[in-house]
């Protein structure tokens, strides 16, 4: 091994590179000794089922012991939510009984009709006063006199008696004075009408008696006056009310409308009272405070969290309810547990100077929940703790889902009627049943936690990984496999996709096509496969994929540097940058320098460009175009240049897996000496060894069983490293080469002139 003067690496570097290769054994050790996760017990303690916040963990413990308020910062995925559920749970074993309301919150008619007082009463002398209330006033219905119309009907039957009286007088008086029949007509009308009169109030008592009418309207009065019973502590059994958007009606309360307010049918206003969460429960979970912050209900939450009480209003301009409010307060004492991601809570320290995180730093404190945490053994061993909770909530969903279907008829029936949902004939002894992952798989989503994240760090972004699990656990069903393999984890993630993941996996797919006819039409001469990333906003997950980049270098007068398309302003400054580094170069090796214009084109790059991850690439084609040396285009290279010095980018382990699909061709890439740690997760369950070529050291995987197709990665210091693997030529060569093209190009523009 060559160790000279000219050498970028050290002998330990060559061993660091070495050590690379012991990780996946390292990892299996950490992981812990078990065959499968049925042997993994899992804690007892809820709190500890959350995996990797060890630091938001202890925040909780400290929080529930002194009944403090929490806020909980953090991307989705990373456990907010079942936190939240574990506080309860903890503080439900704990002193749930003495955080539990034990008081009915009882409303009564006030001073008016738009105005109520409460009253806190044990629940079971609420209900002893209701009751006596009640059988009294039933005591005052019942002794009510009958409905009666005798006054009216005795009345108009003594009219009607008088009026056939005259009528037959006025006829008898009519035999001797004509005119008196006149007379008998007049009256005998009159007795009729009475006659019709006195029925009508017959008919009126009859139905009036049958429906009890009138007993209901005389005690109305009375009814009107009986307190509502609002909140009953032995209804309401939960802790903790989950508020997904608050607001003024579902966090305080209110009153309803009333469609019957004019004349007898009108409901007093402490019948259509109503409580929220802050008067019936202790805890309260807002999921999402930014929504909290769209309806503006954050002036109201900072008083009720300061004086622990609160007036009942009626909180519509418009409706019955509008001018409806209590005359003593409601009590509010509750502990606030929220969430909200970054952007809301840089909203939150610039909101009344932060009024709202200083309430809950006055007795809680604020979580700042991990994206990511170190890879140690503790971090390493909750990963097979998290795959088997997962298990366990799998078999869970096919017992709710299935458990009927199998105890009546077995898993014979559950199968066929299985096959009708999948459209096609199952495997003989298909079984719906939750299968454990062997310790190959868990070292698989331990690789791919370790992708998703950078810095040698596990992604704690686990709700899209929950997904990642699922769909390896119905590969083994599907498969009929006593275990879940690797090779059904492998599967799912290439089912299991985010949308920016599909969208990458299309763009892949263009990129492969794409660069077989690059290659196929070109000398290859600057041309080179830039690596990229896009970022999943969902998930946070890095999706990489190939980026061909063409440079030229043409001699000219303008002594600059182009990036035609969509490109961002760091990109911009990474091409600037790398113009510089040229410019040195011949600088420093006493070459002539005349203007000139470089080009740089991503090749369909519809998206656009950001970042100086690229800024290696765009060199090599630079240099490849400036020394007419082709580029092995069957490698790919990222970095960020600064001078000659290759500096760490992101996403590296997201580029090498995108390039590695053996459909497209690739057979390496060059990537950052710093970067040489996120080459690990890439060695899990996959044959190796440490190659080396000159000088430059690097780690050759097997893409396919039995060394089977390899796949060559080496770790650059130097652009010049990068040139001895992309273009077979040292630095002397290339600045040799370089002196030679400036040396043409002075003299082509010293004839030109003289011409």
């Amino acid at each position: 091994m060559d160790t000279t003067m000219d050498n970028d690496y050290k002998e330990n570097d060559y061993l660091w590179i070495k050590e690379l290769l012991d990780y996946p054994a390292n990892l299996e050790t950490n992981l812990g000794s078990f065959r499968d996760t049925s042997q993994i017990n899992l804690p007892l303690d809820p709190i500890e089922c959350v995996i990797f916040q060890d630091r938001a963990k202890r925040a909780i413990r400290k929080i529930a012991q002194n009944k403090g308020h929490i806020l909980m910062v953090g991307r989705p995925g990373t456990g907010k939510s079942m936190l939240a559920n574990m506080f309860k749970e903890v503080l439900e074993k704990s002193i749930g009984d003495y955080l539990r309301p034990k008081h009915s919150v009882v409303a009564y008619p006030g001073k008016d009709r738009n105005h109520i007082r409460f009253a806190y009463e044990t629940p079971a002398r609420a209900d002893s006063v209701l009751s006596d209330i009640r059988a009294a006033i039933e005591v005052a219905r019942n002794n009510l006199d009958e409905f009666n119309l005798t006054d009216q009907i005795q009345s108009a039957r003594r009219v009607k008696v008088a009026l056939v009286t005259a009528t037959f007088l006025s006829v008898g008086a009519g035999f001797f004075f004509p005119p008196a029949f006149i007379a008998a007509g007049l009256t005998g009308m009159g007795s009729i009408f009475m006659y019709m009169q006195e029925n009508n109030h017959r008919a009126q008592e009859k139905i009036q008696r049958e429906t009890h009418a009138g007993n209901q309207n005389d005690v109305k009065h009375l009814q009107d006056l009986v307190p509502e019973i609002l909140y009953d502590p032995r209804k309401d059994k939960d802790l903790m009310a989950r508020v997904s958007e608050p607001s003024a009606r579902n966090m305080k309360g209110g009153f309803r409308h009333d469609p019957y307010q004019s004349g007898n049918l009108h409901t007093p206003c402490h019948k259509r009272a109503y409580l929220g969460a802050h008067a019936k429960s202790p805890i309260i979970y807002i999921d999402e405070l930014k929504t909290l912050i769209k309806v503006g209900y954050m002036a109201d939450l900072l008083e009720i969290m300061q004086n622990k009480e609160y007036i009942l209003e009626g909180g519509r301009s418009t409706g019955s309810g509008a001018a409806d409010r209590s005359e003593n307060h409601l009590k509010a004492d509750n502990i606030i547990v929220a969430c909200c991601n970054h952007d809301t809570l840089q909203y939150l320290q610039e909101e009344g100077d932060g009024a709202f995180l200083s309430r809950i730093e006055d007795k809680g404190e604020i979580i700042q929940m991990e994206s990511a945490v170190p890879e140690t053994p503790e971090n390493v061993k909750q990963i097979a703790q998290y795959v088997k909770q997962e298990v366990d909530n799998l078999a869970d969903e096919f017992h709710d889902a299935w458990g009927e279907v199998i105890e009546r008829e077995g898993y014979e029936s559950v199968k066929k009627r299985s096959e009708h949902i999948y459209g096609r004939r199952l495997p003989q002894g298909f079984k719906l049943t939750a299968r454990e992952f062997s310790k190959a798989a868990v070292l698989e989503i331990a690789k791919e936690l370790r992708c998703r994240a950078s810095d040698g760090k596990l992604s704690s972004i686990l709700r899209p990984i929950n997904g990642i699990i699922k769909s390896a656990e119905f590969e083994a069903v599907m498969d009929n496999a006593q275990l879940v393999e690797p090779v059904h984890v492998r599967n799912a993630l290439q089912e299991h996709l985010s949308l920016e993941g599909g969208f990458s996996k299309e763009i892949g797919e263009h990129k492969k096509y794409l660069k077989k006819y690059i290659s196929s039409m070109t000398d290859s001469i600057g041309y080179v496969v830039g690596l990229a990333v896009i970022h999943s906003k969902s998930s946070g997950q890095m999706h990489g994929q190939p980026l061909p980049i063409h440079c030229q270098i043409n001699v000219g007068n303008a002594d600059t540097v182009v990036a035609p398309g969509k490109i961002g302003d760091i990109a911009k400054a990474a091409a600037q940058n790398v113009r510089a580094s040229i410019k040195k170069v011949l600088t420093n090796i006493g070459a002539p320098y005349v203007g000139y214009e470089m080009y740089v084109e991503y090749i369909q790059a519809h998206g656009g460009v950001e970042g100086d991850s690229a800024s290696v690439a765009m060199d090599i084609a630079l240099i490849s175009d400036f020394i007419k040396q082709p580029v092995n285009q069957r490698f790919g290279v990222t970095g960020s240049l600064t001078g000659s010095i290759i500096l760490a980018v992101g996403g590296v382990t997201e580029k090498l897996r995108s390039i590695m699909d053996p459909l497209l061709g690739m057979e390496g890439a060059c990537i950052p000496w710093l970067n040489k740690k996120d080459v690990e997760p890439l060695l899990i369950n996959a044959e190796n060894e440490y190659i080396q070529q000159d000088e430059v050291p690097g780690i050759r995987i097997y893409r396919e069983d039995n060394r089977q197709d390899p796949f060559d990665i080496y770790f650059c210091k130097t652009k010049y490293n990068a040139y001895k693997i992309l273009m077979g030529l040292d630095k002397a060569k290339v600045e040799a080469r370089m002196a030679d093209r400036s040396q043409q190009d002075l003299a082509f523009m010293q004839n030109l002139k003289a011409s």
